[in-house]
């Protein structure tokens, strides 16, 4: 599964989704992770409401399962989610590493419902979960 990373300097989640220098991708599982690519998008990244320089990002971001955001605006976020990308967004600048290391870590537990829904949507269930069972 592909996860994306809005960042200002590769290391850190710690970029508004429409303003973000770079976005990078990784590829994880429950046996590990690694770099995939690096996106870059030039200097012209002030809000100005120009929504076109979301299509470059939209772009990037289109196979992946996750998008890992500092902030992300209502028509950006809508344009993600259409793509069945889940955005998430992190309170504070936290490094991509730790993110990767703690959801590889939920990988290889039982991931919530949403996360399973994103585990899909390659269109292969990599994992076999029994049905939840609710008790009153």
């Amino acid at each position: 599964m592909k996860i994306a990373f809005t960042t200002q300097d590769k290391a850190r989640v710690d970029a508004h989704f429409g303003w973000a220098p770079s976005i990078v991708v990784y590829d994880i599982s429950p046996e590990g992770y690694h770099f995939v690519e690096s996106f870059e998008f030039g200097s012209d990244l002030e809000e100005d409401g120009d929504e076109d320089k979301l299509g470059p990002k939209i772009a990037a971001i289109q196979d992946c399962a996750i998008v890992y955001v500092a902030a992300i605006g209502g028509s950006a976020a809508a344009r993600v989610v259409a793509l069945k990308v889940h955005p998430i967004k992190v309170p504070q600048p936290e490094s991509i590493t730790g993110i990767l290391d703690k959801l590889q870590g939920v990988l290889n537990g039982t991931p919530p419902p949403w996360l399973r829904k994103a585990l899909a949507k390659d269109g292969v269930r990599s994992f076999n979960f029994e049905e939840d069972e609710v008790t009153p």
